[in-house]
């Protein structure tokens, strides 16, 4: 099982240009932290441009392929640790994930290791009898060039990529222990490369104060049980399960802290990095928006010229320094 020291999760940043990314690897190389680079199949077709022809996925397989070579090429070059996953995967979209890890066995041929790090299958809609089976073929497939499977249980509340779990029942957003000693006994007959994305009332997006109630103790209760049924041959820190943590943007300290205690190694922060990115760019032209009104004409001017300000290069360098 893939181990970390206990209270440490490494954050996982949804990137959807090769800007993003690079502010992603600047600011892990500010901090002196590794960092996980992840792509939805929204986020690839996008890096991979909305004209392209995407079925079949090919659009969003070419530009998640896209996305992991500069990854690899500008990581190197900032001197971090860059772990390069993709986000959620339902049935509908597994032809995409085919064709992520059919590039990695090519990768690996060459290289001796798999382009990407690991893949998401999240089948948490379908019976968890078909989700077990499916991802067990899966990570069997994976485990053989060394990529690390992720799974879900539970359902993750919000709207991400194009999904709307806003309206699910509040059940679902609860793994139980049974479950998720059922996924790691399953999975684990198979390799012991994969984390488990359990449901203790995860939401992706922001929402104020209130209406998101996590339960990080269900992941605490769970690592309890299934130490149990362990007995003697359940980790010395009784965390023989490694969690990841969905919709952790907005999420309180206490909640992400006691997490981390409970096992979580990875933790999804996309929405906090949107608005980041976002707020870049609004607080930009605030305050340079008599300067943004046209090519040629200013407070300074009428025939000044304006091109220092809307140059894209320009705006988004002072855009990622100020937020570093």
């Amino acid at each position: 099982m893939l181990r970390f020291d206990s209270g440490y999760a490494i954050p996982a940043v949804n990137c959807v240009s090769s800007s993003g990314i690079n502010a992603c690897l600047e600011a892990a190389r500010a901090n002196d932290a590794p960092i996980i680079i992840q792509f939805s199949s929204g986020g690839s077709q996008f890096y991979g441009g909305k004209g392209l022809d995407n079925t079949d996925y090919r659009a969003a397989i070419a530009g998640a392929v896209s996305g992991a070579f500069h990854v690899r090429t500008m990581a190197e070059q900032y001197g971090v640790p860059v772990l390069l996953h993709t986000d959620h995967c339902s049935k509908q979209l597994l032809p995409w994930v085919n064709g992520l890890v059919a590039a990695s066995e090519r990768y690996f041929e060459t290289h001796g290791e798999p382009l990407f790090s690991s893949h998401m299958i999240d089948l948490s809609e379908e019976p968890l009898e078909e989700n077990l089976e499916i991802c067990a073929e899966y990570l069997e497939r994976m485990d053989k060039i060394g990529l690390l499977l992720e799974m879900e249980l539970g359902i993750t509340g919000g709207e991400e990529d194009g999904v709307d779990n806003s309206d699910r029942p509040v059940e679902d957003l609860y793994s139980k222990p049974e479950e998720i000693y059922e996924t790691f006994e399953t999975l684990k007959k198979v390799s012991d490369k994969f984390t488990v994305a359990a449901a203790f009332g995860n939401v992706h997006g922001v929402y104020s104060p209130g209406n998101v109630k996590l339960d990080p103790e269900i992941l605490n209760n769970a690592q309890k049980y299934i130490s149990d049924k362990l007995g003697d041959e359940a980790p010395e820190n009784k965390l023989p399960v490694s969690f990841v943590f969905h919709g952790g943007s907005g999420s309180d300290v206490s909640d992400i802290q006691r997490s981390l205690g409970y096992g979580v190694i990875k933790m999804n922060i996309d929405t906090d990095t949107q608005w980041s990115y976002w707020e870049g760019i609004k607080n930009f032209e605030s305050k340079y928006h008599d300067y943004l009104q046209g090519q040629i004409g200013n407070p300074d001017g009428e025939d000044k010229p304006n091109k220092k300000f809307y140059d894209v290069c320009t705006m988004l360098f002072q855009i990622f320094i100020c937020h570093l």
